[in-house]
This record gives C-alpha cells, structure tokens and sequence, in this order.
C-alpha cells in the first residue's frame, strides 16, 4: 500500500484476503494521564474468551505498566523500553510482531489478537504506517482501528499544549473521552465540537473508568479498506471553535466520475509535497468505467484502494473523501481534485 506504486483503479488482492484468518491489532493511544492503563486492564478482565497479546511502551529505562496491568491473566506482554514506539523503536516494533507471530504459528504461544498501548507522547501515525510498510506484517496483521482515549478535565490544555494531542485526535477511528463526571458539561460539549471539527468521522464514546462495550473498542474496522465509509459533511463545525489546532479536517464531494489515472497522478504527487502534514484521508470513490465504488485511504505517504459494493440500479453514485492533517492546502486539493472530475454524468 504505497503512494508510489498503488492503482486507485484496482482492487488490492492483498487487501480482500479473509479478515478472520489475519490477527487484529488495535493501537490505543491517548494524552498523559487520560486513563488507557485503565481501559486497557478493563478488556484484560473482560470474559470475551480470547487471549490478547499487549505490546506496551514506556520511557525510561524501567516500565510501570507491568505493576499496573492486571496479573491474573494469560496475555502475553512485552514491553518496549528503550524509546518511542513511533520514531526510535519501529523497528522493535515490527520484529515484536514478526516474532509473535512465528511463536503463535509454531504453537508454542497462544493469542487471538494484539493491543499497542502507546506513551502518551506518541504520535500515532507512523505505527501504524507499520502495517503497510512490511510485506510480512501486512499479511498476518490486520490493523483494525487507533483508540484514542481523550480526558474530558484537561484534554483542552493537552490540545492547546501538545502538538502529538492532536494527531492523536486526527488519526482516531474512535475517540473514548474520560473523566466526563468531573468535568464541566459545557466544556465537554465544546471539546466534543473541538474534536468533530478536526476529525469528522470517529465517533465519540464516553466512558468511566474504561467501562465501555467492548464493541467500542475492538473488530471496529477503521482501516479496513473493505468497510463502506459514511462520511458526513455536518460534523465539520469549524465555525463553532476558535482554537487555532493545525490539525483540521474538510471533505470533497462530487457526483461526477473521477478520470482514474489523473486522479493518481495528482494524489501521488500531493503526497510527495505534502504526505507528512496528512494523517489520515479516506473515503469512497466514484471512477469513470468502474461499476464498483472504490474505498480509498491513507497515511501519510502511504495510499491504497480497494473495491466496495457495486453501485445499484438507481443509486447516484458519487466521491466522498476525507482530509485529516496539519496545515494542508485545502484549496490546492479541492481545486486539483475538480481536476479529475469526467464532465459527462453517465447513468448506471
């Protein structure tokens, strides 16, 4: 899944293969303090009948979280200690899980399914840039969505503050906000409007010392290219916050068919200029000459598509897409992809 060599106009193969044979990962990040070691031993108590394997980072030479986590259990943690796990340690990262793997695949471990808790400093994007990066990891590991867990009392001044807050914000498929019964409601309101207008498309959860349905939490799908995207327009409220977060959001529409191969080029190299300021873009795609909508995402550098339902007799087709990142050219975009639109509507 690269900028450099994806095709918009075809399915990835790699990327229809079962979902039930590849192993789940979830990354949970979220601000100092803002309760993952909480939420995290709430899945690890759960009867939910699978074992989970934690891959935990810490600063500093010794962890605390081992003390912290649960003991009675059979998940298997390890610990990264010797620095980020999103700049220093990706390479750890990725040998942690090519190991994981060999030991599940000889049998002498056993897990259904692995959860990154990232320090509360991290940036979430290039971990998971991992899962497309490694041809190996990218065929055993499934990348199932990043949880953000957001504290309702001080999640303000960490947005304000925090340059890594509020990437943790954009890349989230799901944003679990803590802390809400000792916050004000008003400004609860206002970080939950904060939060929609940088990143549209995750919902938001509340929850009490990490009780939450774990439906909330795990088999979301986020980055499955396979999953039909509902990208809607309303929740961006830029109008209704004063922050000045350079990490923002806006969304192309259009109902006209998309030229594939100009579509690409124009990506690919807004990419090149641009990739380390997107986090996240995604959304669905309307090509001329494909009967199928196309669902397209990507991180940072890294883009992919891969096809969705057929459009149905009757149903408008139309490109939805989604821009998640800091200080983007909103304009440059908007205009280059107008660029790619076919005039001529054809009807199905």
């Amino acid at each position: 899944m690269s900028g450099d060599a994806s095709n918009i106009a075809k399915s990835n193969a790699a990327n229809n293969a079962p979902a039930r044979k590849m192993i789940p990962v979830t990354v949970l990040t979220g601000f100092l303090g803002a309760g993952k070691t909480t939420l995290l031993n709430r899945v690890l108590t759960e009867q939910h009948g699978e074992k989970i394997a934690v891959i935990e980072n810490e600063f500093g030479q010794e962890g605390i979280d081992n003390d912290i986590l649960v003991q009675d259990r059979e998940e298997q943690i390890v610990e990264m200690n010797n620095g980020c796990i999103c700049c220093t340690v990706r390479g750890d990262l990725v040998r942690i899980l090519k190991d994981l793997y060999a030991k599940k695949h000889k049998g002498t471990l056993e897990f259904d399914r692995v959860i990154i808790e990232t320090t509360g400093m991290a940036d979430p994007g290039p971990v998971a840039q991992t899962f497309f990066m490694d041809d190996e990891i990218a065929d055993h590991y499934l990348l199932d969505a990043v949880i953000t867990v957001v504290d309702a009392k001080h999640g303000q001044q960490a947005m304000d503050e925090q340059k890594e807050a509020q990437s943790q914000i954009g890349f989230a498929d799901r944003i679990l906000m803590s802390k809400v019964d000792i916050a004000e409601p008003e400004k609860v309101d206002y970080l939950k409007k904060r939060i929609r207008s940088m990143n549209p498309r995750a919902g938001i959860k509340e929850v009490h010392f990490g009780k939450t349905d774990l439906k909330d939490i795990l088999d979301i799908r986020g980055f499955n290219l396979n999953a039909i995207l509902e990208i809607d327009p309303q929740f961006l409220t830029s109008d209704e916050h004063t922050h000045d977060d350079s990490v923002s959001s806006f969304v192309f529409s259009s109902d006209k068919p998309l030229d594939a191969t100009r579509l690409e080029e124009f990506l690919c190299a807004i990419i090149q200029v641009y990739g380390n300021e997107l986090l996240r873009y995604k959304g669905v795609l309307y090509l001329d000459g494909v009967e199928r909508r196309m669902i397209f995402q990507g991180v940072h550098m890294m883009m992919g598509a891969d096809a969705g339902k057929a459009w149905q007799p009757g149903e408008k087709p139309q490109s939805k897409m989604v821009f998640i990142g800091r200080k983007m050219p909103k304009e440059l975009i908007l205009n280059g992809l107008k660029q790619c639109e076919i005039s001529k509507i054809k009807k199905l």
